[in-house]
């Protein structure tokens, strides 16, 4: 495995808010959000691209209900995804509400806001 920075939040050598963790993915927020409730979604293992991921179709399960959850807790339909992949050499992908009315410093305030509609839609 490769040493970056999303293979050390996924191994908890950094910490992240993590609002969402299962066997093979972690979603946690940006620590330079777009908008609020920005969440990185994440293989655990390293891949480079989202693409070499093997089972992607788990992985975009994965990234639907952070979407749901997002929209659940920012009241809004709008939420907006992107896989660039030149931020940080780990595929990942960007997911985040495109007009919530909240702020967007509040990391935490956000994560735990994100949690509580995840717990609802699981």
């Amino acid at each position: 495995m490769e040493e970056c920075i999303f293979c050390k939040i996924a191994a908890k050598e950094i910490s992240g808010e993590i609002v969402y963790e299962d066997n093979d993915f972690i979603a946690f927020m940006d620590i330079n959000p777009q908008e609020p409730g920005h969440v990185q979604v994440i293989p655990k293992n390293h891949y480079r691209w989202v693409w070499d991921v093997p089972n992607i179709g788990n992985y975009f399960e994965v990234v639907r209900k952070i979407a749901k959850a997002q929209q659940r807790a920012f009241d809004t339909e709008r939420i907006v995804s992107k896989i660039i992949g030149d931020e940080v050499p780990h595929a990942h992908v960007w997911i985040f509400p495109g007009n919530a009315k909240a702020d967007k410093k509040d990391i935490k305030g956000n994560a735990e806001r994100i949690r509580v509609s995840l717990n609802k839609i699981e």
